[in-house]
């Protein structure tokens, strides 16, 4: 069987990187989200209706993960601790043997410029340019299972407190960039730190991730993530 697949669109987001990307989506919901269309599926017609619903499914492509040969059965998931593993069907791992990703996301609204009709989202966990492969309608009484068992991943992850370095607020402030400091503080509270390094409590390492066009620069001290730089690139 040939399965002939090509993007629909792609993803506008802040994560400019793979790292500290929220590991499940509806995690971050500050930052500017948008579903951009290539030609043809850019036109309004496409959407017609879609406004009545208030979340969609979108599937994607991880496009920044390596295609592989050798099928790799067991993963590490980060939320294990990157030390036990289980079956890559049974992980939401991007290591996947079609590299195809599924989230749900929050529409905020249908617009158009001069690229065409787009949807502005939020809660979306995909690198900017990430493929999209298709959108779909999140329909309440058959997607949501409340008595649904979530394996080992049945508590939403524990947050930490976020502070800011005066000089770093400072800037995050005088960026002009909506909601930046928010979007911060949720990226940065799920401790993006690679799981082996959890265990650390105070970790005098200094981490950095690139949000919109800033190096965000941060430590954990205790049970807090503290940003000590905020540098445009």
């Amino acid at each position: 069987m040939n399965l002939n697949i090509a993007p629909v669109g792609w993803i506008e987001s802040p994560f400019a990187e793979k790292f500290a990307v929220p590991r499940q989506s509806a995690l971050v919901r500050h930052g500017s989200f948008r579903i951009r269309f290539y030609p043809p599926y850019n036109v309004r017609d496409a959407f017609t209706g879609i406004e009545g619903f208030s979340h969609l499914w979108v599937l994607f492509n991880f496009s920044m993960v390596p295609e592989f040969r050798d099928f790799q059965p067991r993963v590490r998931p980060p939320r294990l601790g990157g030390n036990r593993s289980v079956g890559v069907f049974a992980s939401r791992s991007p290591f996947r043997p079609n590299r195809i990703g599924l989230s749900v996301v929050e529409l905020l609204e249908v617009s158009e410029d001069d690229q065409g009709t787009y949807l502005r989202i939020s809660g979306a966990d995909l690198v900017s340019g990430t493929p999209v492969l298709d959108v779909k309608p999140y329909i309440r009484f058959t997607d949501s299972v409340p008595e649904a068992r979530s394996g080992f991943a049945e508590e939403p992850p524990a947050n930490m407190e976020v502070v800011f370095e005066e000089a770093a607020e400072e800037t995050v402030l005088a960026s002009g960039i909506p909601e930046f400091r928010e979007l911060i503080e949720e990226v940065l509270g799920q401790d993006p730190r690679p799981a082996y390094r959890h265990e650390i409590s105070d970790d005098d390492r200094c981490y950095g991730v690139q949000l919109y066009n800033y190096n965000i620069r941060w430590r954990v001290s205790g049970n807090r993530a503290v940003v000590v730089a905020a540098d445009r690139l």
